[in-house]
């Protein structure tokens, strides 16, 4: 089984829209919201299945708006709020740090983030979020096989 936890109600859309087969939970925004979400689902997985925290995040202006970042590939900072300080980070998000605490001893985890701006979070819309990371999903199922 794949459990895909996303913050937003439109994250969790594009993977509906796509008619992927996995459990999608949403969390709310925030790690606290993460932390608790995980927690939950990984009571329930067995050793074969799969974890994954998929979402948006901001970034330099190095990364181009929908490019998929690998959460344990590149460095991304969890803050606890929007952030508009271009010069301060490469990458954040607001619910990294909350899913890597509560799945440290899970084999098969995963953190996707699709660059949705550059530190201006008053730009992204619902629809605009769910376009982001519907137009990455097969590239994230490739990434997990």
């Amino acid at each position: 089984m794949i459990y895909i936890i996303v913050a937003l109600k439109a994250e969790a859309q594009a993977f509906i829209d796509k008619k992927i087969d996995a459990k999608i939970i949403i969390s709310g925004i925030g790690a606290n919201n993460m932390k608790e979400a995980t927690q939950k689902i990984i009571k329930r997985m067995s050793k074969d299945d799969k974890l994954l925290n998929v979402g948006i995040c901001g970034a330099s202006k190095e990364y181009k708006i929908g490019q998929l970042i690998d959460g344990f590939e590149e460095e991304i900072t969890c803050v606890d709020e929007a952030v508009s300080d271009k010069n301060k980070y490469k990458i954040v998000d607001m619910e990294s740090s909350g899913f890597i605490k509560s799945s440290l001893h899970v084999e098969n985890r995963y953190i996707f983030k699709v660059v949705s701006d550059h530190f201006e979070p008053q730009t992204v819309t619902k629809d605009g979020a769910k376009k982001l990371i519907f137009d990455k999903i097969d590239e994230i199922m490739e990434k997990i096989k």
